[in-house]
C-alpha cells in the first residue's frame, strides 16, 4: 500500500486581517485548512483582534503597521514564542517577500497598500487585489510589474471578480463593453436637498453589503464606483469609454461582459465577499462555500442609469481617467482626506464632492509619473486637501 504525498498548503499572507475583507479571507482559510494557511497576518492599529487571530491561526509572523503599538502587541503574543513580531511600513514591505508565501491578499485600506503590492509584485507573488487604490493611484506602473516578473493579479472587488469570471473561456474573444454594477447606496433615491442633511450613521448603513467604514462611505458618495472604473481599465485592457455603470439596488448581479458578438455574460450570487475572496484563493478550482444561495424567485432585478449630477465624486473619478496621468492619485488622495473628515463629522456629504473637484485644480498635474511622483502627489493632494476642509466650516 503506497501513501499519497501530502498536498502543500498554500501560504497566503494577509495585509489587512482585522478588517472585513481580512476577517472574511480568514474564516475561509478555516473552512479549508487542509489547503491555505496564514503564513502572515498584518493590521494597522488593531492590536487586540490581530492577537487573537495569531492565536488562532499560528501564522509565521505579525505586523502592526502603527510601530506606536508594538510593545502593546509584544506583550499580547508572549504566550506565542514562535510566532514572530514586527512593526512599521518597512515591516509590511519586507514580510511579503517572505519565500514561502503564495499568495498575497492586499486587503488593507487606502495608498497605504501601494509599497507592499509593489514589494510582493517583485518578490513574484500571486496577488489577491482587495485594496483598490493601489491600481487607482498607479494602475499602469502595477501591471508593468505583473507583466514583467509574470505575477497573476486575481481581483477580490465582487464586481471585478464577476468581470474575471465572465471572460474565462473567452481567450483572445474582444470585450465591447463591461456592465459594471452598483448597488446605488444607501442614499439612490434621496433628493439632492435631501443629501444635504444626510449623516455619518445614515451613509454607514449600507443597503446589501457588510463592508468596512472607509468603503461603505465611499459606496454612499459612489467614489467607490468611480475607483472601480478605474480598475476595471487596468485589470481587463479597455478603455473607459467601454465601461458602463448601471445601478443595480439588489446587488445579485455583481458585474457583466458584453462581447462584439452581442452576447452578454454575467456572474450571479447573494451579496457574500467571501466567494470572490475564495476564488481568487483556489482559481481556477472552485470550492464549496458554506453560504446562502441564490433564489431568483425572491428578487426583482433593477437596473438604472447613475445620477451624475447627484453623485458628482463619480463624474470627478471618470474626469481623472480621462485626464490621466497622476490625476487619479490626486483623487485618491483628496478621496481619503475627506472620508475621514466626513467620519469625524468635520465635513458635511455635499462638500465632499466639492474639496475633490478644488483639489484636482490645485494639486501639481503630471502626465507621466513615476513611483516618486505618486508619492509626492499623495502627499501634496492630501494636504490641499486637509487645508480644504479646515475652510469648509
Amino acid at each position: 500500500m503506497t501513501m499519497e504525498p501530502q498536498k502543500k498548503k498554500r501560504q497566503i499572507a494577509i495585509l489587512g486581517s482585522t478588517g472585513s475583507i481580512g476577517t472574511q479571507a480568514l474564516q475561509i482559510i478555516d473552512e479549508h485548512a487542509d489547503l491555505f494557511e496564514a503564513y502572515c497576518l498584518t493590521a494597522n492599529n488593531n492590536v487586540g483582534l490581530l492577537a487573537q487571530q495569531a492565536h488562532h491561526f499560528h501564522p509565521a509572523a505579525v505586523v502592526i503597521a502603527n510601530e506606536a503599538r508594538y510593545d502593546e502587541l509584544r506583550r499580547l503574543m508572549d504566550d506565542l514564542p514562535d510566532v514572530k513580531v514586527y512593526a512599521g511600513a518597512k515591516a509590511l514591505d519586507e514580510i511579503v517577500e517572505a519565500s514561502p508565501i503564495d499568495m498575497v491578499l492586499t486587503a488593507m485600506v487606502g495608498f497605504a497598500g501601494l509599497s507592499p503590492t509593489i514589494h510582493a509584485l517583485r518578490a513574484r507573488k500571486a496577488i489577491a487585489l482587495a485594496n483598490k487604490e493601489t491600481l487607482v493611484v498607479a494602475g499602469e506602473l502595477i501591471l508593468q510589474l505583473a507583466q514583467r516578473y509574470h505575477v497573476p493579479i486575481l481581483p477580490v472587488d465582487s464586481e471585478h471578480s464577476a468581470i474575471f469570471q465572465s471572460i474565462i473561456g473567452e481567450d483572445d474573444n474582444p470585450i465591447e463593453k463591461i456592465l459594471l454594477t452598483a448597488s446605488g447606496g444607501p442614499f439612490r433615491t434621496m433628493s439632492a436637498e435631501q443629501l444635504a442633511t444626510v449623516t455619518r450613521a445614515d451613509a454607514l448603513h449600507h443597503p446589501t453589503w457588510e463592508m468596512g467604514a472607509k468603503i461603505t462611505i465611499d459606496s454612499a458618495t459612489m467614489m467607490n464606483k468611480g475607483f472601480e472604473v478605474i480598475e476595471a481599465k487596468w485589470l481587463f485592457g479597455v478603455e473607459a469609454s467601454q465601461i458602463q455603470v448601471l445601478v443595480h439596488p439588489q446587488s445579485v448581479v455583481h458585474s457583466a461582459v458584453q462581447f462584439h458578438d452581442g452576447s452578454v455574460k454575467a456572474q450571479l450570487g447573494v451579496p457574500d465577499m467571501r466567494l470572490p475572496i475564495q476564488y481568487a484563493f483556489s482559481f481556477p478550482r472552485r470550492l464549496p462555500l458554506s453560504s446562502e444561495r441564490l433564489n431568483l424567485f425572491a428578487h426583482p432585478l433593477e437596473f438604472f442609469e447613475p445620477d451624475l449630477e447627484k453623485f458628482r465624486c463619480l463624474a470627478l473619478a471618470f474626469d481623472a481617467i480621462a485626464r490621466g496621468g497622476n490625476m487619479p492619485c490626486i483623487v485618491n488622495a483628496a478621496n481619503e482626506v475627506v472620508n475621514r473628515a466626513f467620519l469625524d463629522d468635520r465635513i458635511a456629504f455635499l462638500s465632499m464632492a466639492d474639496v475633490i473637484e478644488q483639489t484636482m485644480a490645485r494639486a501639481t498635474y503630471d502626465p507621466s509619473p513615476t513611483y516618486d511622483t505618486y508619492l509626492a502627489t499623495d502627499a501634496e493632494a492630501r494636504a490641499i486637501a486637509a487645508e480644504l476642509v479646515s475652510n469648509t466650516k
